[in-house]
């Protein structure tokens, strides 16, 4: 996995003296700690013309075109894992969600439940990954809101994000645009995140250290499209995994999906973990990952630019669509048998991400 990017000044900020070490209800009471909390932690972070303001929204300045808009909400438990924390993870999902429609994402807003007791230098952790995460992706930060509920209310930080970005003309990505002879491409390998947070979870080690994926993939998209617009369908596969992510595309297209199964990329200490718990990694979350569907003919060049991007180093073409058994992904074994890779029926992990 690549190295997650570094800002040095980011990593020598010292916490601010602040009047309390941990978060009070008055912090989001909108007086004067509510203040401190925002001029102290928050602007030094996401200072900017327009968050600066401190207007209850962002007025904002937008290129000509069609707009992608995505929210979401994050609650990983625990927030602190190998590879990442709920900061990064908040930032790098909200991006690679707008990114899958092929949009370049430009701003986001972050709205931040804190519970009260919170150590003020876990909040400060969190936003100092925030902000190289948000730099690293070249997006801003232009409006928030904290709010604190009382012990035992949420656990330790829930964040809410929402995120902008414009779809390039001629782009049209959905997932309904499948067609029989399109190759499916996996950027990496599969269920880093998910068994990062569960093996944390479970306090379970492993000769090699199981490390989240977490990233953003605005840059990668951005070099697929310079291949070819005609990418017909992007997803990054988080909860559900790989699998779901498979079913949604041959349900809404109503064709089939054949995967192979050694052409699925695994690490071997994530396949070990997977091997323990009894979980299958095609259902395990990720959180730098996507998976596209490309015209046959392109698929070479496409694979080509992914595997020159940093975040598309392992990228594979893991399988075909087809006409055959519309609305199933089936997959092909390594004995030559083949097998319906159904959606899951519940959640194997819960509070991934």
């Amino acid at each position: 996995m690549p190295d997650k990017p570094i800002i040095p000044e980011a990593l020598s900020c010292p916490l601010p003296i602040m009047d309390h070490d941990t978060i009070q209800l008055a912090h989001g009471a909108g007086g004067k700690l509510s203040a401190q909390l925002i001029e102290k932690l928050f602007l030094p972070r996401f200072g900017n013309q327009t968050l600066d303001k401190l207007e209850d929204q962002a007025v904002l300045e937008l290129p000509p075109g069609r707009l992608a808009f995505t929210t979401d909400s994050f609650v990983v438990e625990p927030i602190f894992f190998p590879g990442g924390d709920i900061g990064d993870l908040a930032v790098n999902g909200t991006v690679n969600d707008v990114a899958m429609s092929g949009a370049q994402p430009l701003y986001i807003s972050v709205g931040f439940i804190l519970e009260e007791g919170l150590p003020m230098e876990t909040l400060h952790r969190i936003l100092l990954s925030m902000e190289a995460t948000a730099r690293a992706a070249n997006i801003v930060v232009v409006t928030g809101d904290t709010k604190v509920v009382n012990r035992g209310k949420c656990d330790q930080i829930f964040i809410n994000t929402s995120g902008l970005g414009v779809v390039p003309e001629g782009v049209n990505i959905s997932a309904a645009n499948l067609q029989p002879g399109d190759k499916v491409i996996i950027s990496g390998t599969v269920a880093d995140h998910g068994m990062a947070v569960m093996t944390t979870r479970e306090g379970l080690s492993f000769q090699s250290r199981v490390t989240s994926d977490t990233a953003p993939l605005n840059g990668l998209v951005k070099a697929m499209l310079a291949v070819t617009p005609e990418i017909h369908a992007l997803r990054d596969p988080t909860r559900g995994g790989l699998a779901t992510s498979l079913n949604e595309f041959a349900r809404s297209s109503q064709v089939g999906i054949s995967l192979e199964e050694g052409a699925v990329p695994v690490r071997p200490e994530v396949n070990g973990a997977c091997e323990i718990l009894g979980i299958d990694p095609l259902y395990v979350a990720n959180e730098g990952k996507l998976v596209a569907v490309v015209p046959g003919q392109q698929s070479a060049a496409v694979l080509k630019a992914m595997r020159q991007h940093e975040y598309g180093r392992d990228a594979a073409i893991i399988g075909e669509v087809t006409s055959i058994n519309p609305g199933l992904v089936t997959m092909r074994t390594g004995l030559g048998a083949s097998r319906i890779v159904d959606m899951a029926v519940g959640d194997q992990l819960p509070r991934i991400c």
